[in-house]
């Protein structure tokens, strides 16, 4: 069963997938966000390519673990994703994705332009290999 990755962002959506056994996540590509429609028409589109069942989306907690208005916004775009695609979405706790992805690219010595088009994807992996490594621990 294949797993598809999202690190909503204001103006990208980083996308990653599982491997068929659930064990890695690896890049797809990134979504420039337009409208609620094309987004999920792209992401649906995404999901068919890749033969995927279910979503993982981030969800952006406050370091104590409490939800704002961007957590409120990624719970209400999964219920839209999963009402569009007709595949479940679960949310994963993404603090410091994003962080981490950065700091990856920059020991790797990429360029800050380079830097730019990678950041949403290797966060959606992040996301995604966090949630996998998560459920592959449960008993």
């Amino acid at each position: 069963m294949r797993t598809m990755g999202l690190d909503l962002g204001t103006r990208n959506i980083g996308v990653a997938v599982s491997d068929e056994l659930g064990i890695t996540a690896q890049p797809v590509t990134t979504v420039r966000r337009r409208t609620l429609a094309a987004d999920l028409a792209e992401l649906k589109t995404l999901a068919q390519a890749h033969q995927v069942e279910k979503w993982v989306v981030g969800l952006p907690l406050h370091m104590n673990g409490s939800e704002g208005p961007k957590a409120v916004q990624a719970r209400q775009f999964g219920a839209a994703l999963e009402n569009a695609s007709g595949r479940p979405v679960e949310f994963f706790d993404e603090r410091l994705s994003t962080r981490s992805a950065e700091r990856v690219l920059l020991e790797a010595d990429m360029s800050r332009r380079k830097r730019r088009q990678v950041i949403d994807r290797l966060a959606a992996v992040i996301i995604l290999q966090g949630w996998l490594d998560q459920r592959g621990a449960r008993p």
